[in-house]
């Protein structure tokens, strides 16, 4: 199983950033730029948390995250496969 898990996200012939996840709906970084695109949405999400303006409305620190979950969403649909729900490794 984790040979063709691995196999099915190193076939990437149109350079997708992010592929389908093998089970359910959703995504997977592929790549480097698909792996920081995500550690740069979490590094953001953490840093907001630590600001005093954030801490102190509950209404900023969520509206900040849906802006932010939405920009990153769009990204995932430029860069990366159609999604679809998908349950197992695709045939061939």
């Amino acid at each position: 199983m984790i040979k063709e898990l691995i196999s099915y996200y190193n076939d990437n012939p149109h350079g997708y950033w992010f592929k389908r996840k093998l089970y359910g709906w959703g995504w997977v970084p592929v790549t480097w730029q698909g792996w920081t695109t995500l550690i740069v949405y979490l590094l953001i999400v953490l840093l907001l948390t630590r600001t005093p303006l954030i801490q102190n409305s509950p209404f900023a620190f969520f509206a900040t995250i849906i802006i932010l979950t939405m920009v990153l969403l769009a990204i995932c649909y430029k860069k990366g496969e159609k999604p679809a729900w998908q349950w197992g490794v695709p045939k061939k």
